[in-house]
């Protein structure tokens, strides 16, 4: 079984595997419709053209900040995201099926990432909708994390020159979002407010990590 496995993972110019660079390619292609759909998904108000002021207008757009705090964040986050998966497939050195079925699956929890966004603007005073958005995000970071363990397995599709500490900082540097991002489901029965917050951690968290990791290597 094994041996058959290795055939395949070595193979990568069978006609009917997918090449690599055609996975990445098209995951590319999705994370930027993700990203596009939540910025169109921002419910512009109809401004009458006649009788506004200037500060009339300026009211309105106002009232638009949080729609577009709900957006900065949620694009940071797919961006982090994005980030993380190159990271990941930079290592990678084939394709595999089931690889590229986790890769699917990962890819449709990225664009369920702007469904949760679209469900935010709309109703985002409800606990429901930011328990499935957390949910959603959380989901979307573990599946990640499945494609780097699978990857690692008996070393067959990672990049051998990586050693065992920098295997285990990118499962732990994967890990950090959706850690955080259940948390923050608990938080949000208390208040969903510090809740929303509470999701800034990732930025700060993946920064210190990167920088901490930097000062080892160098060392």
């Amino acid at each position: 079984m094994e041996g058959k496995f290795n055939k395949d993972v070595d193979d990568d110019n069978s006609p009917s595997k997918i090449r690599l660079e055609h996975v990445i390619s098209f995951s590319d292609a999705i994370f930027a419709f993700s990203i596009t759909f939540m910025a169109i998904s921002i419910q512009i108000p109809n401004l009458p053209l006649n009788n506004m002021t200037e500060q009339q207008f300026i009211t309105k757009l106002l009232q638009l900040l949080p729609q577009f705090e709900i957006y900065a964040v949620s694009f940071m986050i797919v961006g982090i995201y994005w980030i993380s998966y190159h990271r990941v497939f930079n290592h990678i050195r084939f394709s595999h099926s089931i690889l590229i079925w986790l890769n699917l699956l990962f890819l449709f929890f990225v664009t369920l990432i702007s469904f949760a966004t679209y469900l935010d603007f709309k109703y985002g005073n409800f606990h429901i909708v930011f328990v499935l958005y957390a949910s959603i995000l959380a989901v979307t970071g573990s599946l990640l994390v499945f494609i780097w363990l699978h990857a690692s397995k008996e070393n067959l599709l990672i990049d051998k020159t990586m050693n065992t500490f920098q295997r285990r900082f990118m499962l732990y540097d994967l890990s950090i979002p959706q850690g955080i991002f259940l948390i923050s489901i608990g938080i949000s029965f208390i208040d969903i407010q510090v809740a929303q917050y509470f999701w800034i951690l990732v930025f700060v968290v993946k920064i210190v990590t990167r920088r901490r990791y930097s000062e080892i290597v160098k060392r």
